[in-house]
């Protein structure tokens, strides 16, 4: 357990004029307020603050960012508020604090949106404060160190966004450790025999591992030191969860993975690691195209770097990284190395501003996009990619998402060159928009003032900012045709009636029945929710309509009427497995892009004519639908309906495998209806199933199933 002394200990020998008596009294105030709360270990709450202001004071942040570690949970948890916070420790705590908070106390749709609206407000502080991220980044390490208390699926769920989420965040901040642990830990309770079987085979080579590295280390000094360097070598194993991901990247076995040792060179300076890499690469043979510079070409997390990969002792290949001790301690510990001894710097100076360039992209990418579901999904598509590293016509290094095209690098200029992109000189050869960017290539954009987005784009676009602004331009026209597509239903709608729409109009008589509908602020409003299908143009009708007419109204005007008529005619009855909020009577269909099942977390669009498509909350094709047309909508209780689902599993092309993986279906229930299987040259076989399950927990386990068998690379749902 850790103990403040040794956090004041720590705070001191970095920061010997930190303000201790603050983080004294935040221990004190923090303890009082958890007095009494457990966590679900049985052990009081208070171990949890105390642990991330240890964690906080191991990445040697000041004394407002070990106060807001102990305090992060007293608003959520206890009766603490902001004010409090601010009046005994200052408005500076207050905000970190806050920034930190969960949005707890307001009413969301879903647990889904509060998780990511909690974020977004995370996001915003960050922009302002990047200990804020700090704070929760520390948070979250605590909670995933003492995940096993939890329940089996809330595991898999925190692990799931501590991977998408938090582990990448800490790696584009540069603290490698700390997204190394995250990585592992959360690689441990989601594919937990995955994680067994690789640290058993591990834990086999470790005596061979260490040696080897131990005899490799001497030579490397020694080479170098005979030729007069000042170095420092290290040698180390790759963390689980990286040797995994290479695993399953080159669909290969353990024991194919060859450079699962690195070896760290730190020199006294940036010539000195080129005449190390000179050095090294005379000694042993470079393996071709394994060589990069991130010393000329930096990471945008501040990381720098040589990279090579060469056959070394015993014919093995291991990677060389060589560095000098400023880089290594940035390597390490990333933006949070910049903040030593800094006192109340809220931000970063402007080198690191510009370096962290993709802050200030994802915060004007928040205030773009409305949806939570979109947002969330779009920031862990920002943050998981490798780099690519091109050129402007100028020489300028732009820094994309491997897979991006010229669309990415227009509207990485400009939001009005990437609307009028019509074509691209990629190395002075003219390219189409499809084309994906590779490392060194020069991009010259040309536009056209009749150029205009268009929704085939977001198929092959890579970059948040290029999917947002398409998003919304594509959403702005479809706005557009749903208002006059609107205006055109209701009038035909009072046609019917004998209703003069113009004078109605005229008369502003539409004003009025605008405070009697629901969610509506405006006649252009009104128009859009008609042409969306949100609101039927007989309800609008009907408030126009005197109190006292008698006539009922007919039955083609009621509200419903068209999905009660399509229900009888295809003879479809009421789906009772699912529950839309405020709508009775509707026609449910659900989405074939991604095949719901009882349990997924999902989200439901009305589409006109055809009632309420239901999709799962993480389906791309839905998130290109208009947020406007959302409707919130969920599971019924105890639903046990069977829904078709399709499994990519890779495995190895060997016989036998195919008939163990069946009955791994057979075993657990399932019955396959149709599989289609091929095999590559590269050894691998890409094996397709389609089945039907009713629940999303009885896929998860068959899945688990599937990966636990000896030969099986990749169990994916697709």
């Amino acid at each position: 357990m850790v103990r403040l002394t040794d956090i004041l200990e720590k705070v001191k020998s970095y920061h010997p004029a930190a303000d201790t008596d603050l983080i004294n009294k935040a221990y004190v105030y923090s303890s009082r307020m958890h007095e009494g709360q457990l966590r679900k270990s049985g052990d009081p709450y208070f171990i949890h603050p105390l642990s991330v202001a240890g964690i906080i004071a191991d990445m040697k942040l000041d004394a407002a960012s070990v106060c807001a570690a102990l305090l992060h949970d007293v608003v959520e948890d206890t009766g603490a508020t902001e004010k409090d916070i601010s009046a005994l420790f200052g408005e500076e705590v207050a905000f970190l604090v806050d920034g930190v908070t969960k949005l707890g106390k307001i009413n969301f749709t879903s647990k889904e949106d509060q998780q990511a609206e909690s974020f977004r407000k995370m996001l915003v502080a960050m922009a302002r404060d990047i200990r804020v991220l700090l704070v929760k980044l520390a948070d979250r390490l605590d909670n995933m160190r003492t995940l096993e208390h939890m329940k089996p699926e809330a595991q898999e769920r925190i692990a799931a966004e501590t991977l998408e989420i938090y582990a990448p965040l800490a790696g584009r901040l540069g603290i490698q450790w700390l997204k190394s642990e995250l990585e592992d830990l959360s690689f441990s309770y989601m594919y937990p025999d995955a994680y067994i079987d690789l640290k058993k085979k591990t834990t086999k080579v470790v005596k061979d591992r260490e040696r080897y590295i131990i005899e490799t280390t001497h030579k490397i000094e020694k080479m170098l030191i005979e030729r007069g360097f000042a170095v420092d070598v290290k040698g180390r194993e790759k963390h689980l969860y990286s040797v995994y991901r290479k695993m399953r990247q080159n669909n290969c076995e353990f024991e194919q993975i060859y450079d699962y040792v690195a070896f760290r060179i730190v020199t006294e300076s940036v010539s000195d690691c080129y005449a190390a890499l000179g050095v090294v690469h005379s000694q042993w043979t470079p393996i071709p195209g394994r060589f990069k510079d991130y010393i000329a070409l930096p990471k945008p997390n501040l990381y720098q770097s040589l990279h090579t990969t060469v056959i070394g002792p015993g014919h093995k290949r291991i990677e060389v990284q060589i560095r000098t001790r400023e880089m290594d301690r940035t390597a390490e510990n990333g933006i949070a190395a910049h903040w030593q001894y800094k006192e109340k710097t809220g931000g970063l100076d402007a080198k690191d501003a510009a370096r962290f360039s993709w802050l200030r992209q994802m915060m004007e990418f928040q205030s773009d996009v409305q949806d939570p579901a979109e947002f969330i999904d779009s920031v862990k598509g920002d943050l998981f990619h490798e780099e690519v590293y091109v050129f402007t016509p100028k020489g300028d290094v732009k820094v994309f998402p491997r897979g991006a095209t010229p669309i990415d690098f227009a509207y990485s200029i400009h939001s009005d060159i990437g609307h009028h992109c019509s074509g691209a000189r990629v190395n002075a050869a003219i390219v189409p928009l499809r084309y994906q960017l590779r490392n060194g290539d020069t991009v010259d954009i040309m536009t056209s003032p009749g150029q205009q987005p268009s929704k085939d784009w977001l198929e092959f676009v890579a970059t948040v900012k290029a999917r947002s602004k398409v998003r919304t331009f594509v959403r702005a026209e479809e706005r557009k045709r749903s208002v006059k597509l609107g205006r055109e239903l209701l009038e035909r709608e009072m046609h019917k009636r004998d209703m003069s729409f113009a004078r109605i109009v005229k008369s502003g008589d539409l004003d009025s029945v605008i405070g009697k509908l629901r969610d509506v602020g405006s006649i252009e409003e009104m128009y859009a929710q008609i042409g969306y299908g949100k609101l039927a143009a007989s309800e609008v009708v009907k408030e126009l309509l005197p109190a006292d007419a008698s006539a009922p109204m007919p039955e083609n005007l009621k509200p419903g009427f068209i999905e009660r008529t399509v229900r009888r005619v295809t003879g479809k009855d009421a789906d009772t497995s699912i529950r839309i909020a405020d709508l009775d009577d509707v026609l449910v269909r659900f989405g074939a892009c991604c095949s719901p099942v009882p349990g997924d977390a999902i989200t439901g669009w009305i589409t006109r004519g055809r009632g309420v498509t239901i999709h799962r909350r993480e389906c791309r094709k839905a998130m290109e639908l208009d947020p406007e047309r959302r409707i919130a909508v969920s599971w019924s209780t105890g639903s046990k309906v069977d829904r078709p689902v399709s499994l990519r599993v890779v495995t190895a092309n060997r016989p036998g495998i195919l008939a163990r993986v069946s009955a791994e279906f057979t075993e657990r229930g399932v019955n396959i209806s149709e599989a289609n299987c091929r095999t590559g040259d590269d050894g691998r076989a890409v094996n397709l199933f389609q089945f039907a399950v009713s629940d999303v927990a009885r896929l998860r386990l068959l899945m688990r199933s599937l990966q636990k068998i000896d030969g099986v690379y990749e169990v994916v749902r697709v």
